[in-house]
């Protein structure tokens, strides 16, 4: 959510700065409609005014044993009107938020100018490449070891669904307990156990509502499930207000997700890159505004750390302005090398949303000696998604028998076991 004092003082630059999203916004519509709702307001002050002072009038007549029923009668008419008032400031506040929801990020300055993924920036490139001679997807691999099964998980759930078993579900589960230990560990994340269905003020306030309902799953008792632990988790922060003592909040969970889909139709269907369900171990920090910057680098390191221990290759790419997430103003995307497809495929994404979210979920703090509160800023990431980074090992570690090397940090998870064969 924006903040309607800086689109009233800023519209020129408000609308320049959507505009490098590719947002064409109705600047002169908000400012109109604030006009009308600052009138509204007005209006409502000066009836409650008249009505005080009218009151006060009447106490003082019948004080001094008058007759003030004619005051009392214009009492009556200013309550009527000031209801009325009310009622018009209520709608034009509701015009005016529906306009201002469904309105994205502002871009960060540093970030380059697209349209879409093409124009995306390379940062760097870490890792070296595994010769591998005609290597095989994913999906072939774990076919062929007996041990991934789409055609079973489609006769119970449809498409976009997958079953693990054996040695590759153990292989999934230790990779979301490595992943948990290391940020947890060394990197100072306080893992939680987090709702995976939640109500849909929790989604709104994390920017997925109400622009990308169709995105997601909702049941019919008004819960709705989780795209990504973000939004449980930079919850925990929603109508609170935090000492500055309290930031940095570094928050991780490891829970399964849920996507509808609805715009990848064609993409990706074969295999686990693009699934109804998958797991993700989530990032999320909660940080004083002056610190937001330099915790979008440090998230982003520590999901480069796991890529890096599992000896995968990568690179990291910064989004554009055309491919950037609604609630985010600066992303970078960690892509990790899969032979099979002989290329990069996203497994994480670290976003800074600045003050966005916090505005939506009204998550404030209060510094020493300051007067009033202020937006704390949010960050999350992907640390990272289990699914995708179990294809990567797969895929990076095949051997020319179909098996799969276990890499060293997961084989204490997997209780010294070094390869998986096929039975």
């Amino acid at each position: 959510m924006h903040d309607i004092r800086y689109i009233r003082e800023n519209p020129d630059e408000f609308d320049t700065l959507l505009r490098r999203r590719g947002f064409v916004s109705s600047v002169d519509d908000i400012i109109a409609l604030d006009q009308k709702r600052r009138s509204a307001q007005t209006e409502m002050q000066n009836l409650q005014q008249s009505r005080n002072d009218i009151s006060q009038k009447i106490g003082e007549i019948k004080k001094a044993g008058g007759d003030a029923e004619k005051l009392m009668t214009e009492v009556a008419d200013l309550k009527a009107k000031l209801i009325e008032a009310e009622k018009i400031e209520k709608n034009i506040d509701a015009e005016l938020n529906a306009i201002l929801e469904l309105i994205p990020n502002l871009p960060h300055p540093g970030i380059p100018d697209g349209h879409d993924e093409a124009a995306n920036r390379l940062e760097r490139e870490v890792g070296k490449k595994p010769l591998i001679e005609s290597p095989k997807e994913h999906f072939d691999l774990g076919e062929a070891l007996g041990l991934m099964d789409f055609e079973t998980a489609a006769q119970m759930a449809g498409s976009r669904f997958v079953i693990l078993k054996g040695m590759l579900a153990r292989l999934d589960r230790a990779l979301g307990n490595f992943m948990l230990d290391l940020h947890c560990a060394e990197f100072g994340y306080i893992e939680a156990v987090a709702p995976v269905l939640v109500r849909e003020q929790a989604l709104f306030g994390t920017g997925q509502l109400p622009k990308f309902a169709d995105d997601l799953y909702k049941t019919e008792a008004d819960h709705w499930l989780i795209p990504t632990a973000e939004v449980p988790l930079t919850n925990f922060v929603a109508g609170k207000v935090l000492n500055a003592s309290d930031l940095p909040l570094r928050l991780t969970a490891w829970t399964p997700c849920f996507r509808s889909e609805a715009g990848a139709a064609g993409k990706d269907t074969r295999g686990m890159l693009r699934q109804h369900q998958f797991s993700k171990v989530e990032l999320v920090s909660v940080v004083h505004p002056d610190e937001s910057d330099m915790e979008l680098e440090r998230m982003t390191a520590c999901a480069e750390e796991v890529l890096k221990r599992l000896g995968l290759a990568y690179r990291v790419m910064t989004l554009c302005t055309g491919d950037i997430g609604f609630s985010a103003t600066k992303t970078y995307d960690l892509e990790v090398w899969l032979p099979g497809q002989n290329s990069f495929r996203e497994v994480s994404s670290c976003s800074s949303c600045r003050c966005f979210q916090a505005r939506r979920l009204n998550a404030r703090f209060k510094s020493p000696g300051q007067k009033g509160t202020s937006f704390v800023h949010t960050l999350n990431g992907s640390g990272l998604a289990v699914g995708r980074t179990l294809i990567a090992i797969l895929e990076n570690y095949q051997n020319p028998d179909g098996s799969i090397t276990i890499p060293g940090v997961l084989q204490p998870y997997l209780n010294g076991i070094t390869k998986i064969e096929k039975d």
